[in-house]
């Protein structure tokens, strides 16, 4: 459990975002949003915080120590790159919070959330059990707009897949905690119950 579970989840999430955005990627790359540069660049830094990841969790999986620790600027860097190109998303479309559909309020919330959480995993970057809580709980936040396409390939609606599929990745960061540590590790907690109050103001404003 300890030596994989972050190699499978993270892997498992460049699985479902490759699903989720299929068309832009490879069934029908001549929609509008395709040529739309503030989409392309963020599609881009998304699509690669995502690989990096995946590919930061298997080169400790590996005993890759020294190359996980060379990849940790660029990861630094295309997280940046997710924050910026998603800020400039929501100033560019952003006609009010009263306009906004429910599900999409909360990347207001996730967005900065996710910047801190990236913070503080580089800077707890020397230890373990906090960097990687820090890094994966930031990726988790951020998988809204992931869940709510993911379903439609397989025509399940986003009603259904993206509270199951959130809920579950969370629920497996408990699980992972309870065999390994016997407990659930605070970060574990305050980023799960953050999540909620998320979707709570989300759905009471």
């Amino acid at each position: 459990m300890r030596e994989y579970y972050f190699s499978i989840v993270t892997v498992l999430l460049v699985v479902l975002t490759l699903i989720a955005f299929s068309d832009n990627l490879f069934t029908d790359v001549r929609q509008e949003s395709n040529s739309d540069p503030k989409f392309i660049i963020h599609g881009l830094f998304c699509l690669a915080w995502m690989i990096i990841i995946a590919v930061q969790a298997n080169l400790i999986r590996t005993f890759r120590f020294l190359t996980h620790r060379n990849l940790g600027i660029a990861s630094i860097v295309i997280a940046a790159g997710v924050v910026a190109s998603t800020l400039y998303i929501f100033i560019d479309i952003w006609e009010g919070w009263d306009k906004l559909v429910f599900y999409a309020r909360p990347n207001r919330f996730f967005l900065p959330s996710f910047a801190v959480l990236v913070t503080l995993g580089y800077l707890n970057r020397n230890t373990a059990d906090l960097h990687k809580r820090f890094m994966l709980l930031a990726t988790l936040l951020m998988l809204g707009p992931v869940l709510d396409r993911v379903g439609s390939p397989i025509g399940v609606s986003p009603l259904i897949a993206n509270p199951v599929i959130w809920n579950a990745l969370f629920l497996s960061l408990f699980y992972y905690d309870w065999k390994t540590l016997r407990r659930i590790h605070p970060i574990t907690y305050l980023g799960f119950t953050w999540f909620y109050i998320v979707w709570a103001i989300a759905l009471l404003t």
